[in-house]
């Protein structure tokens, strides 16, 4: 603590300088780096194949529905997030705060794609599993034919949105795993 006095005229002013303690938070570097690891390649998944997928769209001259632009956005949300973080983390100013909001955040926007993805591949009726079972699924064509070649384009769809589901959750999980983490950091368990 430092202190000093000044006077001017009949006043007399103290200035005190108070020292701050700056709390350090410990964070769990390889927990930390699985995490950024998993989630951008959960994120870039999802933003290429629903990219993949509105190209197709647009080929077939078919309206894009909203939930491929949403996905898309929710995941480069999800990079930027770990951009914002890593940046953080060089500058020694990664906060508990900061990841548990941002980390609720993309846990919301996440699991509404997750649920759409889920009511779009399971739904009630010409659920794209039911359309991939049937008509995909049910074949093994071979040889060098065209529709060969449009089997294995169908069966490449069909996989795809059961990569983006399993992508989905695995990044809902682990979103919740660094709300986790970030609380366990804020409370010193880790």
């Amino acid at each position: 603590m430092a202190s000093s006095t000044v006077t001017s005229g009949s006043l007399v002013y103290e200035r005190r300088v108070v020292e701050q303690r700056v709390h350090k938070y410990h964070w769990p570097a390889v927990q930390l780096n699985i995490w950024m690891l998993i989630m951008l390649i959960a994120a870039c998944t999802i933003i290429g194949v629903f990219s993949t997928f509105i190209q197709i769209q647009q080929t077939l001259l078919l309206p894009i529905p909203w939930y491929f632009p949403y996905y898309i956005t929710v995941a480069s949300l999800a990079v930027v997030f770990i951009l914002l973080l890593l940046w953080l983390i060089f500058q020694r100013r990664l906060l508990p705060s900061i990841v548990m909001i941002g980390g609720f955040i993309l846990f919301v926007l996440w699991l509404v794609g997750l649920i759409v993805i889920s009511v779009q591949l399971w739904g009630p009726s010409g659920s794209v599993s039911s359309v991939c079972n049937i008509s995909v699924f049910a074949q093994n064509p071979t040889g060098q034919s065209e529709a060969t070649l449009a089997w294995l384009e169908q069966k490449s769809i069909c996989q795809s949105w059961q990569a983006v589901f399993a992508f989905g959750l695995v990044g809902e999980i682990f979103l919740l795993w660094l709300m986790t983490m970030a609380y366990q950091v804020f409370t010193g368990d880790i």
